[in-house]
């Protein structure tokens, strides 16, 4: 079910924004902003759908590892990805010190999970197959695909709104676009990828979160992995730079130092309400 709802958003996503993107061409350009606003929405989508993974694993600047490097990381991956009767991913660790963790790719066939380096040294081997667990959670119901979707948009609808500030397409006749009008695209762009995000990964967590401990059967392991990880993740946060912000939601923890705007619209759910809710399915019998 998760599956579906989230191929649907997805679609209706890249619909919704491929449609803004070609009604302000149209604003700023006539029927030539049209035509390049109908060029920049085809990119724009090919780039989100078949090369977001790839953006997000290189924001963290993951390597990919071999089950001789990572024997119990591979282990863990291998079984709980047999247990779901799904392929194996494909594995990447980024050198990251600050602990955290996160899947990207657009189905299971495509799929890449990484964990940082720092993630591998702060947890115990139940406490990772915790994370993993709701990683792979993230995968089987399709959240990876609109998340990296999400990301991908994110990014480029920040710096298109940079551009039509910088390059108005209009020219500078009466019918061109008002700069006020285009200074108030430079902010409100930003802030509404940010509601992208907003609205797409909080319920996401908490799905993921129960999916993983039915998974794994395991969720204490998870509730206590959250809780290291999110005491590591704030006294190593991660500078809010490069395509590092618009992939932060994709992680198990908020990888930004969570101030100001940024913790207005942060995508992550209270880490304390996580926990708590997993203690909750602890109690309920989920073992």
């Amino acid at each position: 079910m998760h599956r579906h709802v989230n191929g649907l958003k997805t679609a209706a996503l890249l619909g919704l924004l491929t449609g803004l993107i070609l009604a302000a061409g149209y604003w700023f350009g006539g029927s030539s902003g049209l035509v390049i606003a109908g060029v920049l929405s085809l990119i724009m989508n090919a780039v989100s759908y078949f090369w977001s993974d790839k953006i997000a694993l290189r924001a963290m600047r993951a390597q990919p590892v071999s089950e001789a490097q990572f024997p119990a990381l591979y282990q863990m991956v291998r079984e709980l990805a047999t247990r779901a009767g799904q392929p194996m991913p494909r594995l990447y660790v980024s050198p990251t010190m600050q602990p955290n963790a996160f899947a990207t790719g657009r189905n299971p066939r495509n799929a890449a999970v990484c964990v940082t380096q720092g993630i591998t040294q702060i947890l115990d081997y139940r406490e990772l197959r915790g994370v993993i667990g709701h990683e792979l959670s993230h995968v089987y119901n399709r959240d990876i695909l609109i998340s990296s979707v999400a990301a991908a948009l994110a990014g480029i609808i920040t710096m298109l709104s940079y551009f039509a500030f910088l390059i108005p397409i209009g020219g500078d006749d009466e019918d061109g676009p008002n700069p006020a009008a285009m200074l108030l695209m430079v902010i409100l762009g930003p802030i509404a990828a940010s509601l992208i995000q907003l609205a797409i990964s909080r319920s996401r967590e908490y799905q993921a979160d129960a999916s993983g401990a039915a998974l794994t059967e395991d969720p204490l392991a998870l509730a206590s992995a959250l809780q290291k990880i999110a005491y590591g993740a704030k006294r190593l946060p991660l500078p809010p730079e490069g395509q590092l912000t618009s992939t932060a939601h994709l992680m198990i923890a908020n990888p930004l130092r969570p101030s100001g705007l940024a913790a207005l619209f942060s995508t992550h759910p209270p880490m304390e309400d996580r926990v708590r809710r997993l203690h909750a399915l602890a109690s309920a019998g989920v073992r």
